[in-house]
């Protein structure tokens, strides 16, 4: 039955073969970042009441075991799948991940929180944006764009899903078993997929020349300036949207928002998401890519001032949408300018360091915005301020990033 099923996709025309890659790639995601990224800080106010821990702990593993992960592991990742190809390493990060929720649903202890968060951020790292990114890069040249924002869908439909499965989950089994079903579920939707790739992998060179492409040698890209313009450009609007989304439920309990309501609007940020992704890929593949980075920055930077203003009737669900929005095109528009400043055969080692820069910035705020709560204010105020100064600053940089599409040497 394997074997047949393998010779279909083998057998698939490129057009279909391109259908089953964009599928894979957006189940990836739905699991590996929309269930486990995305559902996890829904438990932290369970781990808060339970175990007595802070909000800094509680959102300190996410940053401990990216900031191990991301340096050890980062640009050997990004070798690995240039060389090899992303299944192995998608297989391996989809398992990872499996263990990872199942594992912090019994981790009583801080050494085996921050045991299983380590496992969790390989998880990320080996099956989630890294590798679905070179994958859909290599797949598509000209509607490239429109693929990443089809792919990056699974993001924000699985962020979208998972409060609101997590919720009924919880109420009927309690939160540990809701949060080991979630890593179960994980395993089965994105394993079997990305285990059938193999077929799709030998059409690769065909898709978008790939082989006839100049490789741009890591040393030359290394020393471009406008790597680091990327590479600090994008960690300003990681940190910002990972401040945000590790802390938002935090926030909204403060507001006296029930378990249910708190868990409508995590769905309405990721559903807005969905929005942001099509129509920034759509401007993608339209207009300078530059210009639609600064557009997604400043989207998130204008959303944050709604959450410090005096409340009245629609204040947090427009701040979902407006969120939203910026959200759903940030990661995505990231490697579409990596491919377009230093080429596809490249993308994962590029992508590979750039991924360990915000990844540290990703770790770095939400851990930031947790000490200004407790040892400064008991407010998010002044977090939320430090946060829209750095989507600011992140737009900033960027807007010195060259126009054209294509920018190889140095």
């Amino acid at each position: 039955m394997e074997s047949k099923f393998k010779t279909a996709i083998i057998g698939l025309p490129g057009r279909s073969s391109q259908t089953y890659v964009v599928v894979t790639a957006f189940l990836s995601l739905f699991a590996l970042v929309g269930f486990a990224y995305y559902g996890l800080p829904f438990f932290f106010d369970f781990m808060t009441k339970e175990y007595g821990w802070s909000r800094t702990v509680v959102t300190s593993g996410n940053a401990l075991g990216k900031l191990l992960v991301a340096p050890l592991f980062g640009f050997f990742a990004g070798w690995l799948i240039d060389k090899h190809g992303p299944r192995r390493l998608m297989l391996a990060g989809v398992l990872m991940m499996g263990i990872a929720l199942v594992g912090l649903s019994f981790a009583n202890s801080l050494g085996l929180f921050y045991l299983f968060y380590f496992f969790n951020a390989l998880g990320y790292l080996f099956g989630g944006p890294l590798p679905c990114q070179v994958l859909i890069s290599r797949w598509f040249d000209k509607n490239r764009g429109k693929a990443m924002g089809i792919a990056y869908l699974g993001i924000g439909t699985g962020g979208a899903l998972v409060p609101l499965i997590a919720t009924g989950l919880e109420k009927n089994y309690g939160w540990h078993s809701s949060l080991a079903a979630l890593g179960v579920i994980v395993v089965i939707l994105a394993f079997p997929m990305v285990y059938f790739i193999r077929g799709t992998a030998s059409k690769v060179s065909k898709a978008v020349n790939v082989n006839s492409e100049a490789a741009v040698p890591i040393r030359n890209i290394l020393l471009n300036r406008n790597f680091y313009l990327l590479a600090i450009g994008s960690m300003c609007a990681i940190g910002v949207v990972g401040g945000i989304n590790q802390h938002l439920k935090l926030y909204l309990r403060d507001l006296n928002f029930s378990q249910s309501q708190a868990a409508h609007v995590i769905s309405l940020v990721l559903l807005s998401s969905l929005a942001g992704r099509v129509l920034m890929g759509w401007l993608a593949d339209m207009i300078r890519r530059k210009y639609v980075m600064i557009l997604i920055y400043l989207i998130v930077a204008s959303a944050i001032p709604l959450l410090l203003m005096p409340d009245f009737t629609g204040r947090i669900y427009l701040f979902a949408v407006i969120f939203g929005i910026g959200l759903g095109g940030d990661y995505m528009i990231i490697p579409l300018m990596a491919g377009d400043l230093f080429g596809v055969r490249a993308l994962g080692r590029t992508m590979g360091i750039i991924l360990v820069a915000d990844g540290i910035a990703e770790s770095f705020f939400p851990m930031l915005l947790g000490a200004l709560y407790n040892n400064v204010s008991k407010s998010y105020a002044l977090g939320f301020i430090v946060l829209i100064c750095v989507a600011i600053t992140g737009a900033i940089i960027v807007s010195f990033l060259p126009k054209s599409n294509q920018i190889q040497d140095r």
